[in-house]
């Protein structure tokens, strides 16, 4: 009884370690799909974003003569961004945004035109969704990188090769304060 025991209890012990391993790497793997999942949502929002931004610019020319083009290159999107290039991106487009902002104040026939007004509402939209995809992506790198550093789950997570994420962060200019020049 002691030798079979004894083999009974091993292999009952590895099985346990075996299952726990799967289970850990498992929850990695899902909280990766997770992450994966909200840079799409990042990529969705720009996306629309773009969108919009482009017909606010297609509204705007009717009323004034606009470049476009460097407008558009500005905020180009193209699959496979990293979440640096995704926070270049934004920023980009936050600058769009405001030259929208400053041209509307420039012409008020614009400012004034329905469709244009529309879009603005759309684009306070869109922004508000990036907020959530943001957040949400941000929230699962949380979840992951916590994991990846808790022990004993970062064993599971050095060995199979899964490491700590970057987070989505704001602009640097949107993090100072805001200063108002109100010189008229």
């Amino acid at each position: 009884m002691g030798v079979e025991f004894i083999i009974g209890a091993v292999v009952v012990v590895v099985f346990i370690i075996l299952c726990w391993w799967i289970s850990t790497l498992n929850g990695l793997k899902k909280t990766q799909v997770k992450i994966e999942e909200a840079s799409s949502g990042i990529d969705v929002a720009l996306t629309k974003r773009y969108d919009v931004l482009t017909k606010m610019v297609q509204i705007a020319k009717s009323y004034a003569k606009f470049e476009k083009e460097t407008i558009l290159e500005a905020v180009k999107l193209r699959k496979g961004m990293t979440i640096t290039e995704k926070n270049e991106a934004a920023a980009a487009m936050g600058e769009v945004q405001k030259s929208l902002n400053f041209l509307a104040e420039n012409y008020p026939q614009l400012h004034a035109n329905e469709n244009y007004r529309q879009l603005q509402v759309a684009v306070m939209d869109v922004e508000e969704h990036l907020q959530g995809a943001r957040r949400a992506y941000n929230s699962n790198v949380s979840t992951l990188n916590q994991k990846v550093v808790t022990f004993p789950t970062s064993i599971v997570a050095g060995v199979s090769g899964i490491t700590r994420q970057a987070f989505f962060e704001a602009e640097s200019e949107k993090r100072a304060d805001v200063k108002m020049d109100l010189d008229i």
